[in-house]
């Protein structure tokens, strides 16, 4: 992808502030992960099946269509399971271990700065992960991390889109076509085929009996839901003490922040910019959006257009070095 030149003169300013930084805190947001291929459900007009899908990110839609709020989320399970982290997520993981004193607050639910190997111990997932699973009975603590089983239960597979019968091009007998026709209406030949499209309301999705969802291994009463923050619920305690203790630390300032991929607008995320430049760190946006991305800039900071697996592997350099070849990824077992 092309991006826009950075000057001479920010690199220059932004190498010799980065080399020189100790404690530096990263908020990252979709833009981080939008080369890995995945598709984003944020805002109004953030549509699947016709639903906007953040009235499906809600305890009560859970409670009312719990088949219906786990197949959106098995799909995105699926989804982030067939892309592999890019460069900019293993560019942070390589900070991480140059840099002690780096922490990272993600916004991503999709699991892929933990498969870059990102430090555990430096990332804090704000909106938990996909990956994560918890009972939903009020009596039962049960908490799995990292289940990264596709699907999760037999139930939840993504169907295999249809095959279209197909004329031949070299048989006059009509044998390959009339097999063609055959394997289209029973559904045989399915190597290689294609997942659906289930995020099209015009694919079939049948309805999931409840007794086919997810269910607790523990009480074995409750069904288990996503590990994610809904709308509405709390955001995760430890995550918040965490690193607001690493933002309040009054011995210590903070030397740089990174902002990535993200708007910052929503809150308590938003207020981590100002809050980190009180404690007198330069502030460096990475966004495609140049509009949105400097809205977050001031006297002193830096904005780097452009897609942010391409920015950051370049302008983190003088400190990662070559990490070309953590780029290869794979998908977990």
């Amino acid at each position: 992808m092309m991006i826009n030149k950075i000057p001479a003169k920010d690199r220059e300013s932004f190498t010799e502030h980065l080399q020189k930084s100790k404690r530096i805190l990263a908020l990252c947001g979709a833009g981080l992960s939008a080369s890995s291929g995945l598709p984003t459900f944020r805002g109004a007009g953030g549509l699947w099946r016709n639903y906007d899908a953040t009235s499906l990110a809600t305890p009560e839609a859970f409670e009312e269509q719990p088949d219906l709020v786990w197949q959106f989320y098995s799909y995105r399970r699926h989804m982030a399971l067939n892309v592999n982290p890019n460069p900019a997520h293993y560019a942070l993981a390589e900070l991480a271990r140059k840099r002690p004193e780096f922490v990272t607050l993600t916004q991503n639910v999709d699991g892929l700065s933990p498969r870059a190997n990102h430090p555990a111990a430096q990332l804090h997932l704000l909106h938990g992960s996909l990956f994560d699973v918890r009972c939903t009975s009020f009596y039962c603590k049960y908490v799995e991390k990292d289940n990264f089983t596709d699907p999760i239960v037999p139930s939840l597979a993504i169907p295999k889109a249809s095959i279209e019968p197909l004329p031949s091009t070299t048989d006059n007998t009509g044998a390959e076509a009339s097999k063609s026709l055959s394997d289209a209406i029973s559904g045989n030949n399915a190597a290689g085929q294609k997942d659906a499209d289930i995020s099209d309301a015009r694919i079939p999705m049948a309805d999931i009996p409840t007794e086919d969802l997810p269910q607790c291994p523990k009480c074995r009463k409750g069904l288990l839901r996503p590990g994610v923050v809904w709308f509405g619920e709390p955001l995760p305690v430890n995550t918040m003490n965490a690193v607001d203790e690493f933002v309040e630390d009054e011995e210590s300032p903070i030397d740089l922040m990174l902002v990535i991929g993200t708007s910052a607008k929503v809150f308590p995320a938003a207020a981590y910019a100002e809050r980190a430049r009180s404690r007198g760190a330069r502030i460096a946006v990475i966004n495609m959006d140049k509009q949105d991305g400097k809205k977050a800039v001031a006297k002193g900071d830096w904005f780097f257009h452009g897609d942010a697996a391409v920015i950051l592997p370049d302008i983190l350099f003088p400190v990662i070095g070559d990490i070309s070849a953590h780029n290869s990824g794979s998908n977990p077992a």
